[in-house]
């Protein structure tokens, strides 16, 4: 297959800033380590500010899987918070209670329709029937996700000024869904401490070309070697990430780093991710969570055996088919939603991860990208697919100030911004399928210097974009 890269485009050259750790009150407050001047023939962004050539600062030519060019980024935390409008930080707890009720009225209200008006009295046809109840799963399946987002709001504490508040909201609300709130709430934060760090981040961090090749039975130099991946090998994965992926998540740690010997008090040594070896987000001693958060871990394990209880109750009561249609399919779609979300944040062809000897927190906290998912994203799942870039720099401003926050930031990160916002919601839903075929295993650029020899990019064994780099015989990347 030929590539696909498109022409390098001009950027804007800017000055070199210092770096500003993150401070307990910026929360996810960070800046943006991608420059791609623009991503590919299916995106747009701010990152059309141009200049005649990007500034060599000793890093070498650093190209995205597309073939842009890319730089470091060079502007601050301080920069992207003071370009924040003040009233953007405010949060209200009347206003996020609202939202809160809304989203369950809307479980409610269609439960009780589906409930009462679709029935054999009312639909005869057994196949209507079972039509309209899909389309019930799929509706409860987005109302539920709105849901899950609120819970998220609370565990960045950007869902009212009340900690109180927001973790018992979150609490309850993500127990209702099966997701042990306070267990996920440490792990989310580690997530958005180290994101974009190949060692140390806890979601979809990629296969190095090691990795990669040794999972198939090669070593790293025979990557380019390999023939193309089946279509439908691919989609058997991709069908399976989206089905159990959160649930694997949440039981075996998959996606995350896998680096837990250094876990500071010495309850990683000896445990990889994996079924049964204790890193998961419902065992106290796992390796995920350090002694002080037992008790949380435990208060999460209640919340998911109450609604367990009351589910058990439910099914022997009305049957677990109905059950199973109710509450298991719809929890389903939420699973299926969560994942791809996240997926899509974080994973995109034009998107960098880092080594430690490169990774900062505000390079690696913008090593993610805004996508559009029209109604739906903005509306019933409360921005969390439009507004990812700015929920990392703050994750303590609320969503329905996000959108003002972001455009506000836009023009300090000026080529550095990532948005893929062509064909809208049906964009959103393609981009699952082109991020699985672009972007198998991450690698450094092929002759890059200094720094930039721990920039990775994605690179694939399918012909698209940027071939994998040439290697010495089993030379490791």
């Amino acid at each position: 297959m030929s590539s696909t890269a498109i022409p390098r485009s001009r950027v804007l050259q800017r000055t070199v800033a210092l770096d500003t750790p993150p401070s307990s009150a910026s929360n996810s407050a960070s800046v943006s380590p991608e420059d791609t001047p623009r991503h590919s023939p299916s995106s747009t962004s701010l990152s059309s500010l141009d200049s005649d050539t990007l500034l060599d600062k000793g890093n070498g030519k650093l190209v995205d899987t597309y073939g842009n060019e890319f730089e470091i980024p060079d502007f601050t935390i301080k920069q992207i918070r003071d370009a924040i409008p003040a009233h953007c930080f405010e949060r209200s707890a009347i206003r996020g209670l609202s939202y809160v009720a809304r989203d369950l009225a809307s479980l409610a209200v269609t439960f009780c329709l589906f409930y009462h008006f679709v029935t054999p009295e009312n639909v005869p046809s057994t196949p209507v029937r079972g039509l309209l109840w899909a389309v019930y799963t799929f509706v409860q399946g987005l109302f539920g996700t709105g849901l899950w987002v609120l819970s998220h709001e609370c565990g960045h504490q950007s869902f009212s000024p009340s900690k109180k508040l927001n973790d018992t909201v979150g609490w309850i609300c993500h127990s209702a869904l099966l997701v042990p709130y306070f267990s996920w709430k440490i792990s989310h934060g580690k997530h958005h401490k180290a994101t974009g760090h190949i060692e140390r981040d806890m979601v979809f961090v990629p296969k190095t070309r090691k990795e990669f090749a040794s999972q198939l039975g090669y070593c790293a130099h025979q990557l380019s070697e390999l023939m193309e991946e089946t279509p439908i090998k691919t989609a058997v994965e991709l069908v399976g990430q989206q089905l159990v992926g959160w649930l694997l998540y949440l039981s075996t740690n998959i996606t995350g780093h896998d680096f837990h010997a250094r876990q500071p008090e010495g309850r990683g040594r000896g445990k990889a991710n994996g079924w049964f070896t204790g890193v998961n987000h419902f065992n106290p001693s796992s390796p995920l969570y350090e002694a002080k958060d037992a008790k949380l871990v435990l208060l999460s394990d209640l919340g998911l055996a109450i609604t367990g209880t009351i589910l058990f109750v439910l099914g022997q009561q009305f049957g677990w088919a109905n059950l199973a249609v109710w509450y298991f399919v719809p929890y389903l779609w939420v699973n299926h939603w969560l994942v791809a979300i996240t997926y899509l944040q974080h994973t995109d062809p034009s998107l960098p991860h880092y080594t430690p000897s490169s990774w900062t927190f505000t390079r690696g906290a913008a090593a993610t990208i805004d996508r559009e998912f029209g109604f739906i994203g903005r509306t019933l799942m409360h921005g969390i697919v439009e507004t990812h870039v700015l929920h990392h720099y703050v994750s303590t401003i609320p969503f329905y100030h996000a959108d003002e926050a972001s455009e506000a930031i836009k023009p300090i990160m000026g080529r550095h911004y990532r948005s893929d916002t062509q064909d809208g919601a049906w964009g959103f839903v393609k981009s699952l399928w082109k991020s699985a075929r672009w972007c198998n295993w991450v690698e450094p650029v092929e002759g890059a210097e200094g720094e930039g020899q721990g920039v990775l990019f994605f690179r694939n064994r399918n012909g698209l974009g940027l071939p994998p780099a040439s290697v010495g015989e089993c030379k490791e990347t």
